[in-house]
């Protein structure tokens, strides 16, 4: 017990690092070339769900939901996108805020949980595997409590049903904690909000700082009050009740890099056994370690995440 609650203590300072952001005097200053990874692969058809923007590749074999998480946009999928839609209809959601999209609404975790049930509704998914990176990740398992019996499986890339570092907080101190972010974040003007996002990819995002600041160009095109809108929603939820409901097996990936994990005595071993303990309940459950990686696995690890999501598929 309590080397989980020294766990939950170094997961509370990544909480702050994901959520505050922290200035960066490293920002660059020359204009910025041309974004490689802005180059979206052309879909089949896009439309809109409940506000949410959904486009769809390839057809045919069991569907899959491709969920961003903050701040991203469908570019964060292109290499799954590759892989699965020849053999698969896939479909990549934008969420609203995200990605220069129109700001969200109030409550948008709430209205975005909807519309992914409705997309499966309207649509007749049979049984689509939801994949969801961070954000993304705790939308799937939200969804998969919500209809136990609509998706046919789950993967989540480093997304918890609670946050890390806030999974003994009572009810009022998580609201407290979301309040004081929405506000942080929210409230950023537009120079500040591109450092910050520069700062978070460069420490928690990925490997390579040039990967790291293209990428960052692209989270910057968001809403910072939208962004601290879903931050707030996300830091309120604790979905660990409901996971005893959820009847899809679950693929969690952990990401893990020794420089940023090691140094806190947190071994490949002990990371995904805190994510365990905080999946504590679910029913059908995998958890995979994707190494060496940082937050964003889909870049560090491209195949890794394919080669996990591809074993899983064959399991259901």
């Amino acid at each position: 017990m309590n080397i989980l609650r020294n766990k939950a203590a170094l997961a509370g300072i990544f909480v702050a690092l994901v959520l505050c952001g922290h200035h960066d005097s490293r920002a660059a200053d020359a204009a910025p070339e041309p974004n490689r990874y802005a180059a979206a692969i052309a879909p089949a058809e896009r439309f809109e769900v409940g506000g949410v923007l959904v486009e769809r590749h390839g057809s045919g074999g069991r569907p899959l939901i491709l969920i961003p998480g903050l701040a991203s946009g469908s570019w964060v999928w292109q290499e799954t996108i590759r892989a699965f839609a020849p053999d698969h209809a896939v479909y990549v959601l934008t969420l609203p805020g995200f990605d220069g999209r129109p700001p969200a609404g109030p409550a948008p975790f709430a209205a975005a949980r909807a519309a992914v049930e409705e997309l499966i509704a309207k649509r007749h998914l049979d049984k689509p595997v939801i994949v969801g990176h961070s954000l993304g990740g705790i939308l799937a398992l939200a969804v998969a409590e919500d209809k136990p019996s609509a998706p046919g499986g789950i993967v989540s890339i480093d997304g918890l049903p609670v946050m890390p570092g806030t999974e003994d907080m009572t009810p009022m101190q998580r609201a407290q904690f979301a309040d004081k972010m929405r506000l942080q974040v929210g409230s950023q003007p537009p120079d500040r909000f591109a450092q910050q996002q520069q700062a978070y990819m460069r420490t928690i995002g990925v490997m390579d700082m040039s990967q790291a600041d293209a990428l960052a160009r692209l989270t910057a095109k968001s809403d910072p009050k939208s962004v601290g809108a879903w931050a707030a929603d996300v830091l309120t939820l604790d979905l660990r009740p409901g996971l005893k409901t959820i009847q899809a097996p679950v693929l969690a990936i952990v990401p893990y890099l020794d420089l940023d994990s090691a140094q806190q005595g947190l071994t490949p071993a002990a990371k995904a056994d805190y994510y365990r303990a905080l999946m504590e309940g679910t029913p059908k459950l995998q958890v995979v370690t994707v190494a060496p990686s940082r937050h964003f696995a889909m870049f560090d690890q491209p195949q890794a995440v394919v080669a996990a999501i591809r074993t899983f598929l064959g399991t259901l």
